[in-house]
């Protein structure tokens, strides 16, 4: 049964515990965070555990209950900790594209940076601050545009779905090239080549062969792959939005002033 008395950590005040009188906290949540951060970038989240933390702070784990709760707040905390790298301006330029191709560059570096989030991410709802201070700015880049409310969120969720499966496969291919030794060249070449080769001569999959043989942008790099589709999708997205002109009376702004 759940218990009805959990709140959100971010509508949980922040505790200051003292160990003596006149003393600073002996601890705080970002204190907290920044360390299980950094146990998961290097060796994922499932070794951030409150016993593993504070190890690190040189206290006992009980101690840090007081200050995060929950293994789940820790997560959310994580989360918000690794979305307030993402820099972007104080809000959007009014070219959408621009506006919406440096947020998914910028997410996808701030995701390979921490391989965990991703998962963390897509696993959980969660609306921290700086999620929030992100999501914003991507519904905002659309303002104009003549969209409804309910199109560009549906459209940044696309966008987002896009840029997580993006990240969530380039970080699978470098943990799989570290997995067996291979640099993902070498993986391609050596331990998947002899077999495509194989498929390819059976002539069993012809448009399997065609992908592999007639292909433009096999050999495209990470980033160009990633900017690839980001740009296909970004042409999907433009297709639908609606010719009119800002100033016309029934262009529909959706910001905190309409």
């Amino acid at each position: 049964m759940a218990d009805e008395n959990v709140t959100s950590i971010w509508m949980q005040p922040e505790v200051h515990v003292r160990s003596g009188p006149g003393r600073r906290p002996g601890y705080s949540r970002e204190q907290i965070t920044r360390t299980a951060v950094r146990i998961a970038d290097a060796e994922g989240v499932e070794a951030a555990t409150m016993r593993r933390i504070a190890g690190e702070l040189g206290t006992g784990a009980m101690s840090l209950y007081r200050y995060v709760p929950r293994r789940d707040d820790l997560f959310d905390l994580m989360i918000d900790l690794a979305m307030s790298e993402i820099e972007l301006p104080d809000g959007p330029s009014g070219d959408w594209r621009a506006d919406l191709t440096l947020l998914a560059e910028r997410t996808r570096a701030t995701g390979l940076r921490h391989p965990w989030l991703i998962t963390l991410l897509t696993s959980r709802p969660t609306l921290g601050p700086h999620l929030l201070r992100v999501h914003e700015y991507a519904l905002g880049a659309f303002n104009g545009t003549g969209l409804d409310i309910d199109d560009v969120t549906g459209f940044a969720g696309m966008l987002d779905d896009y840029v997580h499966s993006a990240i969530r496969r380039e970080i699978g291919w470098q943990e799989e090239a570290r997995r067996t030794g291979l640099d993902p060249e070498r993986w391609k070449r050596d331990y998947m080549g002899p077999y495509v080769r194989h498929v390819v001569a059976s002539g069993a999959f012809p448009l399997f062969n065609r992908s592999i043989l007639d292909s433009r942008t096999a050999h495209l790099s990470p980033e160009e792959r990633f900017r690839q589709g980001l740009d296909r999708i970004l042409d999907a997205i433009a297709a639908l939005i609606p010719a009119t002109d800002p100033g016309a009376p029934h262009a529909r702004r959706y910001d905190a002033q309409a």
